[in-house]
């Protein structure tokens, strides 16, 4: 019998299948941080990983492998898994395509997700978001992050598939309701957790109704966004983009 290997659909140095994925609720986000950084903001984490592949990245895509902490016997453990969640009873990797994101309110009911919302919940890092607006000429790309640019944790659920001699650690990130930050632009945000609610939904022995109770918008008051260029919207570019000065003043919300 052959070895049982990895599936790597694309690295995160690679750019992504060209998809369009800016009309998703959560399709694109950044990690600009630093590896030491992201260990120091999340402590306590064991990370076993290069940091060649923390490099700065402006435009992280579905189908690409993404940074997430997970719970481990050792504690927490910061690995790479693919963007995508594909579920163990899946003939076909490719359908991670479609489930990249999950609704808060709902993955607990989903034939997809309901087995990873019990088990295998885990917290994707990131230090921004895009989220897009409909606007007369198109739709304008924002940039959301907090206002002390530090990285945060995106509550997400993660499953391993194996199908023959290939197998694959895959994740998908959870969405919310928006704050009063992101409300004016788009109708879901990512469910952003307070450090202080990671061991809580990190460990599966955490009650169900607490697990919901922590899927909530993140404080508007910590967070700011401002409109950038419409470059973003090609998954394959790299960035950074630079920021819109000709969009008007009223677009700008702070609380």
């Amino acid at each position: 019998m052959s070895a049982m290997r990895d599936v790597h659909l694309c690295h995160p140095r690679d750019g992504p299948r060209v998809t369009h994925y800016d009309s998703l609720m959560c399709g694109r986000y950044t990690i600009r941080t630093s590896l030491q950084k992201i260990i120091e903001a999340m402590s306590p984490v064991l990370a076993k990983l290069d940091p060649i592949l923390f490099e700065s990245r402006y435009n992280v895509a579905p189908s690409q492998d993404v940074p997430a902490m997970r719970a481990a016997e050792s504690g927490r453990e910061l690995v790479m898994l693919h963007w995508g969640l594909v579920p163990r009873w899946a003939d076909d990797p490719a359908i991670g395509n479609r489930m990249i994101n999950a609704r808060a309110e709902t993955a607990d009911t989903k034939p997809a997700f309901r087995d990873a919302f019990k088990r295998r919940r885990c917290l994707l890092v990131a230090d921004g978001f895009y989220e897009w607006k409909a606007e007369l000429d198109g739709k304008q790309p924002y940039f959301i992050h907090m206002r002390d640019d530090a990285p945060f944790a995106i509550a997400g659920l993660w499953e391993k598939w194996k199908h023959d001699d290939q197998s694959l650690e895959s994740c998908t990130l959870l969405t919310t309701s928006p704050n009063e930050i992101v409300k004016p632009i788009h109708d879901r945000m990512p469910a952003i957790l307070a450090k202080a609610d990671y061991d809580a939904w990190l460990d599966p022995k955490t009650d169900p109704d607490t697990i919901k109770i922590l899927l909530k918008p993140f404080a508007a008051e910590a967070m700011d966004a401002r409109p950038v260029d419409r470059s973003v919207n090609n998954p394959k570019a790299k960035g950074p983009f630079d920021q819109r000065k000709d969009v008007q003043p009223e677009t700008f919300w702070r609380i």
